[in-house]
Parts: C-alpha cells; sequence; structure tokens
C-alpha cells in the first residue's frame, strides 16, 4: 500500500492540506495546527494549498474548497463524537487507521486518557518526525501501534496493553471505504470482540458504488488531475457489507447519518448538488450496550 507519499498514504496528506485549510477560516468548524507541517515535510505536497487564498477558485474549487469543507465538518463531528464518548467515561480511545490524525496533540483529555494509535510502521515513522521536530507533545498517553489491518491488528493491540474489559472509544475515520469487504467485515467484528459494555464507534463508509455520472464527478477528476490521487482507483470495488446491521446484531445500538445533516446542524460544510461524489457517504455511530 506503500508509504505516506503514493497510495492510500497520500489520501491522508490531502486530508492534512484540506484540515489546515479548515483552520485558516474565520468560520472554521475545527483546528489543526499540525496538519500544515505534515503537508510541508513531504516531497509529494509541499506546494499543495495550506490556506484558502492560495486556491484558485476559492470556495468554488471542487477538491480545496468543497472537499475541504467536507473534510472540516467531517473533522468537527468526529472531535465531538470522541470528546463526548472520553467525558462519559470511555477513556481508552483507539483510532483505527490513525494516518496523520492530532487529535491526542490539539483535543482536550481527562486524566486517565490513553490513546492507541494504528497504521503502518512508515505512516508512523512520517507523524512522529514531523510533530518530533515541533516538539509537539501529547494530551494523554499516547501509544503508537505499528500495525496492518489487513492482519491481525488485534493481536498487536494487545500487545500494545490495550484492556478489552474498560469502555473503549473506537474511530474509524476514511478507513472502511478503502478496504476490503471481507476485511471490513473482520475489523468490525474485533471492535465488538474487544469491546466491552459501553464501548462506542464511529465509522465512515460509501453506502453504494457509485453510479457512471457520479464517478465522473468533479472532485474525482480534479484530485486526480491536480495532486495525482485517483480516488475512485483507491475505493474498494467489493460490494459494501452492512456493518450498522451486523453492529445491531451483535448487541450494539447504531444511527447512521449523512454529511448533509451535519451542515444542516453546524451551518456550513457541503450541500447537495448534482451527481454529488459526497451522496453515498454515511457516517455511523455506535454503542455497545450489553
Amino acid at each position: 500500500m506503500g508509504g505516506v507519499e503514493s497510495g492510500v498514504g497520500l489520501t491522508a496528506l490531502m486530508v492534512a492540506a484540506a484540515r489546515a485549510i479548515e483552520s485558516g477560516r474565520p468560520d472554521a468548524l475545527a483546528h489543526d495546527r499540525y496538519a500544515e507541517h505534515f503537508v510541508r515535510a513531504a516531497r509529494a505536497t509541499a506546494r499543495w494549498p495550506v490556506r484558502l487564498q492560495d486556491v484558485p477558485g476559492g470556495d468554488a474549487h471542487p477538491l480545496w474548497g468543497r472537499l475541504s469543507r467536507y473534510f472540516g465538518l467531517r473533522t468537527r463531528v468526529l472531535d465531538d463524537f470522541v470528546t463526548g464518548s472520553v467525558g462519559e467515561g470511555a477513556n481508552q480511545v483507539v483510532l483505527l487507521g490513525a494516518g496523520l490524525d492530532a487529535r491526542a496533540y490539539r483535543l482536550d483529555w481527562p486524566p486517565g486518557s490513553t490513546v492507541y494509535e494504528l497504521d503502518r510502521a512508515e505512516v508512523l515513522a512520517f507523524k512522529h518526525r514531523v510533530l518530533d521536530g515541533l516538539r509537539a507533545h501529547p494530551r494523554p498517553v499516547r501509544v503508537p501501534v505499528a500495525t496492518d489491518l489487513r492482519h491481525d491488528w488485534a493481536g498487536a493491540l494487545l500487545d500494545a496493553g490495550f484492556n478489552p474489559t474498560r469502555p473503549t472509544t473506537w474511530l474509524a475515520e476514511g478507513l472502511l471505504l478503502y478496504l476490503p469487504s471481507a476485511v471490513e467485515q473482520a475489523v468490525i467484528a474485533g471492535v465488538d470482540r474487544l469491546s466491552a459494555p459501553g464501548s462506542r464507534l464511529a465509522y465512515e463508509v460509501k453506502a453504494l458504488r457509485e453510479v457512471p455520472r457520479v464517478r465522473q464527478s468533479a472532485v474525482y477528476r480534479v484530485a486526480r488531475q491536480e495532486i495525482g490521487v485517483d480516488l475512485l482507483a483507491l475505493f474498494d470495488d467489493d460490494p459494501r457489507p452492512d456493518s450498522a446491521a451486523a453492529l445491531t446484531a451483535r448487541g450494539w445500538s447504531t444511527a447512521t447519518r449523512t454529511p448533509f445533516d451535519y451542515t444542516a446542524l453546524h451551518g456550513r460544510g457541503p450541500r447537495r448538488e448534482p451527481h454529488d461524489a459526497l451522496a453515498a457517504n454515511r457516517w455511523t455511530f455506535a454503542d455497545k450496550n450489553t
């Protein structure tokens, strides 16, 4: 799957650039002061914009305008999910496919919190190099776990000190849509197996395979042409499993929302468009009851 400057790894830098752009907006929904440093530290992305004023066309740009609003909204919604869950006692946190997530460094954390960050060794090494160069310090106990989520990530997590008897906050942001269906099912089963009652999970999926008109939309075309990220080639084409139904069958309560639900809630974010590349995106929130 390559390092952080190729393949799926490059999407982590794309999201970091979007978070940097969002952070510079006067009405920003989320702030991430580390994001631009990740973008500037990678050779492949050093010239990408990190401020909206550097984007040709500004907010009308399909990638750095509209898609960055999506990532800014997603960051805010999942920030709120994490801080809310931790505040209710699920202060053992697992970031599945952590990428360049800096929540351990930028959110407020109550005493006793632990954050496990799971990703491939080369992604974590890049992240550490940038954050160490900034002399950044995590606020909770932070435990990086170098592993591949297509293999025995659960064993690696347990070996790193994870306690399956504690309520856990799980986050899979921008992960499952890149995984084969069987791997997504294995990840969901692993989360269930390791979750004590009171655990919570949030994840993002695409609910269906997009029709040709959507696959030809400006977001996908511009990402491919301007920054060399072919999102459609990276998305897995397997028929998607119904992970929310699988969790419900295992005793979780689930709620699935669209990004547009949160655009309406916050008054900012992407709005529906014809042949919309975001129309299939879903955010699911689940609570383990028993």
